[in-house]
């Protein structure tokens, strides 16, 4: 197990009460060719999280270590909980959104809109009333790195969410370049979603956008709340008192509810997701290109309605 000196860098003196002093970055697994979607199981006590250009998702147990969850994984990419405990799943490979069952049946949330195949779901969140939120960019279908190289069949890429009860699909949103990383605000009011489209276009968007949630899960406003550089934003989380924390090329950025930077978590690679696991919810487990990483925290992952 490495560990890294001199994690943190400090932006707002708020910061200093959101971290661990003496906590330092750690490495659990360094075997991965392209790592995203990491989710906690608080009652099994272990991490999952997904290795995509080598097909497969991956465990991590403490004192245990790493094992292989499922060695066929479709391309899975994000990956989250629903309201009862099952394990939803991005799915380049399959152009599919999934949902594991508690006998480990696999069943598809979603594998197309309007008769058309979806792009390549990216990232997913579950709201409290059980709808499933996905984004659908072009990544898995790009190239045969990580899915299968294919024609777009969409005309956008877009936000969609489902209906768990009918199975009915919807575009939430389709003005974005690249939809990547989405998570609610801790009271649900609002959702906030990455565009990463400067990843293949040096003039795309590199920012988080935020939009108003109403009472029947229609979306407004969606201005840009914060901008994230070096590189884009993928994956990100919030915490017990509502901060965004943020991939970004150069590590883990913090941002409090306006949008102002607190601070940075410094990863030596590029992270492309993260989120808040442990006993308590205050270790933060990173996926940075190849690895899983992992640092204790002063606050905890936000719980949701």
């Amino acid at each position: 197990m490495a560990l890294v000196g001199d994690a943190v860098e400090y932006f707002d003196h708020r910061f200093r009460a959101m971290t661990v002093p003496t906590a330092d970055v750690e490495v659990l697994y360094d075997g991965c060719r392209w790592s995203e979607g990491p989710v906690w199981f608080n009652d099994g006590g272990y991490l999952v999280w997904s290795d995509i250009p080598n097909n497969r998702m991956l465990r991590w147990t403490p004192d245990l270590g790493v094992g292989v969850f499922r060695a066929d994984a479709n391309f899975s990419n994000g990956n989250t909980r629903d309201r009862e405990g099952r394990l939803v799943t991005c799915e380049h490979g399959g152009r599919r959104v999934t949902r594991t069952e508690p006998d480990g049946a696999i069943t598809v949330i979603a594998d197309s809109y309007g008769g058309k195949r979806l792009n390549s779901p990216n990232d997913v969140v579950v709201k409290s009333d059980g709808t499933i939120w996905f984004t659908d960019p072009t990544y898995g279908i790009m190239s045969d790195y990580e899915g299968y190289r294919s024609e777009q069949e969409q005309e956008g890429c877009y936000v969609f969410r489902v209906d768990p009860a009918s199975g009915d699909i919807r575009v939430a949103a389709d003005d974005f370049v690249k939809p990547n990383g989405l998570a609610f605000s801790p009271d649900e009011s609002r959702i906030y979603v990455a565009d990463s489209g400067l990843s293949h276009d040096p003039n795309g968007p590199h920012h988080i956008r935020v939009f108003d949630v109403s009472s029947d899960n229609r979306l407004s406003g969606g201005e840009v709340f914060v901008e994230i550089s070096p590189g884009v934003p993928d994956g990100f989380r919030f915490d017990e008192y509502g901060n965004l924390w943020s991939s970004a090329q150069d590590g883990v950025r913090v941002f409090d509810s306006d949008g102002n930077p607190l601070g940075r978590i410094k990863f030596p690679k590029m992270v492309s997701n993260l989120t808040f696991g442990g006993s308590r919810r205050n270790r933060l487990f990173v996926t940075q290109t190849d690895s899983l990483c992992a640092i204790y925290v002063g606050v905890g992952g936000a719980q949701r309605p």
